[in-house]
């Protein structure tokens, strides 16, 4: 039986905060806290509008996000400059062990789809420019019901998408909060614990399987069983 894979993308597949190289000609040492700060209220913005149903998408959450943290550091950037930086988004570098992993997985038959908060032409160049547009079936986007994670409706949703089925999809994904509305909904999880000193939330859903990368998903047996 071929399991479906829900392959979160940023913070999972592509490193959002390693725009800091990106920064440092604006902030020096400080671009690593810049980062860390902006994608933090990134993830506020999308949790604020998922409440109060108030969408706005992924690209201008971002935009927000950085508007904010360029107030919160006290640091002057031209338009021209923020505009650059939010191209880098459509850019980012992936983590090392995706395209080995993702291949892996493909040639065990497992069907790959990315799901993400981001805006489908987004996310189109991103995995373009990773050179794994062919490797990816499908891309579920929270524009296609305008909310985010973890709101149901958008896991529901992946499931219409994707023709699959709550107990055969695995959502693998870096971001506690997305491992914990998928398994909210029925679903399978693989939570990517990239950092160690990373901390899950004491809550009613744990992840199904804990992996520090991705390489190690092909030889899950878990993966394999149902």
């Amino acid at each position: 039986m071929s399991i479906t894979l829900a392959l979160d993308i940023y913070g999972t597949l592509f490193d959002p905060e390693a725009i800091k190289t990106s920064l440092q000609a604006h902030m020096g040492n400080k671009s690593g806290n810049f980062a860390q700060s902006w994608r933090a209220k990134q993830l506020e913005y999308t949790f604020r509008r998922g409440l109060m149903g108030t969408y706005s998408d992924f690209a201008k959450v971002t935009h927000a996000a950085l508007e904010f943290t360029c107030k919160l550091y006290d640091i002057e950037i031209s338009q021209d400059e923020k505009n650059a930086l939010m191209d880098k988004y459509q850019a980012l570098d992936t983590f090392p062990d995706v395209a080995p992993a993702l291949t892996q997985l493909e040639q065990k038959g497992a069907k790959l789809h990315a799901f993400s908060n981001g805006v489908a032409q987004d996310i189109s160049k991103l995995l373009l420019h990773a050179g794994l547009d062919n490797t990816i079936s499908s891309i579920v986007s929270s524009q296609e019901v305008q909310t985010f994670k973890p709101d149901p409706r958008f896991y529901n949703h992946f499931i219409d998408q994707a023709q699959t089925t709550p107990s055969s999809t695995w959502l693998v994904s870096s971001n506690p909060f997305d491992i914990i509305g998928a398994a909210a909904c029925g679903w399978q999880t693989v939570w990517v614990q990239r950092n160690p000193s990373t901390v899950f939330d004491p809550w009613e859903e744990a992840p199904t399987v804990v992996v520090s990368k991705l390489t190690e998903l092909p030889q899950i047996a878990a993966l394999w069983e149902r």
